[in-house]
């Protein structure tokens, strides 16, 4: 809803108009509905305001409370409001037109540093505390918004993003390599386990789910939040878990349609987006608004390769979600003649760091803009379904009955999933018993897969001890083998570094587009809920995700619904769009071999023994391919290189 800035100097040497000035200009690529700033001698808050909420609509932010004596400038969208008017006691007067800033003043009054555990929703605040003379600050659970921040002896420095940060004086753009070793090293889309820190050596950031103390001159960052659910929910029935799963999902989707603009949402074939927006179009209908849908199809001209139980246009699967729910204005965006590799300057300039989602990166930039010119203010996805509602593994829980001995009922689920998939219980049984004795599977298949060579330089590697680090931090470069998927569902959010990618992204796309994207699949409270649930509510009578296809029987159509043969894949006409540039990229790749300030971290063997894979012909199938990830995260760094820290 904006972007933040402030400066505090422990000296307390006022706070000059040119730095004020500095800080603030950074912010003026972004579109702004205003602009304001606050300044008492030693300490100045700015805001660069978008109103998305109707409450935002002439705010003053940053805001100070004479009262209390306390300023604030945020980022925010509280979605609890109600619950935090009652605990507050806020006059029933003011609840419609009180800003969420102003909110977060009274928590703070009542909860002092324990305020961000009483908030629901996507925020970074900054308060501060004249009285205690000291700031203090939070970001949401799961790091929704961002916010940097950076310090010496003499000043403490924070911003929504990190450019404002390098006008402050001898501030310079140093490279991280600690923070470049884990982009590297990491295979999948984590780009670094360590939250504090940034691919600047100057810069940190506060992680999600922690809040920062600024007295004295110290800086202190505390985690204030974690996600543990130790009592399983015990229901009579299968209906009861249903309508309970119904309520507080349409609690989170309805909490986050408040906006004075248009409302929109990302739609795939699958269940997660289609859920989303059933919820959402049903409410919307209410208060006579429609709901615009965004979806990401192939390229004109683009033949699929994919394998049949894939599906790179997933058009009839969302056609049928729209025509059964209703009320929705559907888009259809194919992107003709846009490649990722043509927006690789563009990404690093909003992310202002290197990125990993080159496959997806031009259709999630193009929603944003499609979504900004049909007014919309809220953007919809269900990113975290996968983790939350529709949560439910077939095998895990298939595997789960046999290492029991629960023989009988093992049988039955397995004659309806075969005959759901139309399979034998031979083809399901090998997967069956992988699932429950991997480190048997892992024993007798040793020697027979390949493994792609790292990124990072090995010298490079050893150097900053990054292999280390990473499993210190639990992140497996070898997958969980020994784990179980519930296990891997817990740890998924306990550790930080899943969360934060999603943060960043959503956070820079939002200002240069002046739209919010929420994810109801993310509320912590459908969270909660999903995490109580008993797994036999997950998988039931040969289905998966079983809780979700149940709930949703009068939300989706049973096409979608009830669908476990077709699974969409998106990007699958990415190096088809590449084609025609492919010996470009190529060459492009093969320079990198040839300068030595990206040879000292990459793996340049890995480098030219991708290129020796994929060869200078381009084949659409090259997007599954470890080596085409390895080009494409080289060019990027490469780029990030030599456009930040030539």
């Amino acid at each position: 809803m904006s972007a933040i800035t402030g400066l505090f100097h422990f000296n307390k040497n006022l706070v000059r108009i040119e730095q004020i000035y500095s800080l603030m200009k950074t912010f003026e690529k972004f579109p702004a509905d205003d602009i304001q700033t606050w300044q008492k001698q030693h300490i100045f808050l700015g805001c660069h305001a978008q109103w998305i909420t109707p409450e935002s609509i002439g705010e003053q932010l940053p805001y100070y409370d004479y009262e209390r004596q306390l300023a604030i400038t945020a980022d925010v969208i509280i979605d609890n409001r109600k619950e935090l008017f009652e605990m507050l006691q806020v006059d029933k007067h003011q609840r419609k037109t009180i800003p969420d800033s102003q909110l977060i003043i009274l928590a703070y009054q009542k909860w002092g540093e324990e305020v961000p555990k009483f908030l629901i929703g996507d925020f970074a605040f900054m308060i501060w505390d004249e009285r205690k003379r000291k700031l203090f600050g939070a970001r949401d659970f799961s790091g929704a918004r961002t916010l940097y921040y950076y310090n010496d002896r003499s000043q403490f420095a924070f911003s929504t993003t990190v450019e404002p940060l390098f006008t402050i004086p001898h501030v310079k753009k140093k490279l991280n390599e600690g923070w470049l070793a884990e982009y590297l090293a990491i295979p999948n889309m984590v780009e670094a386990v360590d939250m504090t820190t940034t691919a600047y050596k100057a810069i940190s950031q506060v992680p999600p789910s922690h809040s920062i103390t600024v007295s004295d001159g110290r800086v202190t960052i505390s985690r204030y939040s974690r996600i543990e659910v130790k009592k399983t929910l015990r229901l009579k029935s299968n209906e009861e878990y249903e309508e309970a799963f119904q309520e507080v999902f349409q609690r989170a989707v309805t909490d986050r349609l408040r906006t004075q603009g248009g409302v929109g949402s990302h739609l795939s074939g699958g269940l997660d987006s289609g859920s989303v927006v059933s919820f959402a179009g049903h409410e919307l209908k209410k208060s006579n608004k429609q709901l615009h849908t965004f979806s990401y199809i192939p390229e004109r001209g683009f033949e699929d390769w994919t394998h049949k139980s894939l599906l790179a246009d997933e058009r009839p699967y969302i056609q049928s979600t729209v025509k059964h729910v209703g009320n929705i204005k559907d888009h259809y965006l194919d992107f003709d003649g846009i490649s990722p590799l043509s927006e690789v300057d563009d990404w690093l300039e909003i992310m202002e760091m290197p990125y990993k989602f080159f496959e997806n990166s031009f259709w999630l930039k193009g929603i944003y803009e499609n979504a900004n010119q049909e007014g919309i203010n809220i953007l919809l996805n269900g990113a975290r379904g996968n983790w939350s509602i529709s949560w439910g593994s077939a095998m895990s829980y298939y595997s789960k009955l046999l290492k029991r001995f629960r023989l009988v009922q093992l049988n039955k689920e397995l004659t309806y999933y075969t005959k759901n998939l139309r399979l034998g219980k031979t083809d399901v049984l090998p997967t069956v018993r992988d699932y429950s004795f991997p480190f048997l599977n892992q024993l007798l298949h040793k020697n027979d897969s390949y493994q792609v060579p790292s990124l990072i330089n090995p010298t490079f590697a050893k150097q900053t001890g990054v292999f280390s680090k990473l499993k210190e931090h639990g992140l497996s470069l070898t997958g969980d083998l020994l784990k179980s998927d519930n296990a891997i569902r817990k740890r998924h959010f306990q550790q930080l570094y899943r969360w934060n990618k999603s943060g960043v992204l959503g956070t820079k796309l939002s200002l240069r587009y002046s739209l919010w994207e929420r994810d109801p699949t993310n509320d912590i409270r459908v969270i909660r809920f999903c995490l109580s649930v008993p797994d036999s509510q997950y998988v039931q009578n040969g289905f998966d995700r079983s809780l979700i296809r149940r709930a949703t029987k009068t939300y989706l159509p049973d096409k979608v619904r009830l669908n476990q043969q077709i699974r969409g894949i998106q990007g699958a006409d990415v190096v088809h769009r590449m084609s025609a540039s492919w010996n470009d990229f190529i060459e492009e790749v093969k320079d990198i071999c040839n300068q030595q300030e990206t040879a000292d971290f990459l793996n340049i063997k890995a480098i030219k023994e991708a290129i020796d894979n994929l060869g200078n012909q381009p084949r659409p199938e090259y997007l599954l391919d470890p080596h085409f990830r390895i080009l494409t995260r080289a060019l990027i760094v490469h780029r990030f290189l030599k456009r930040n820290l030539a």
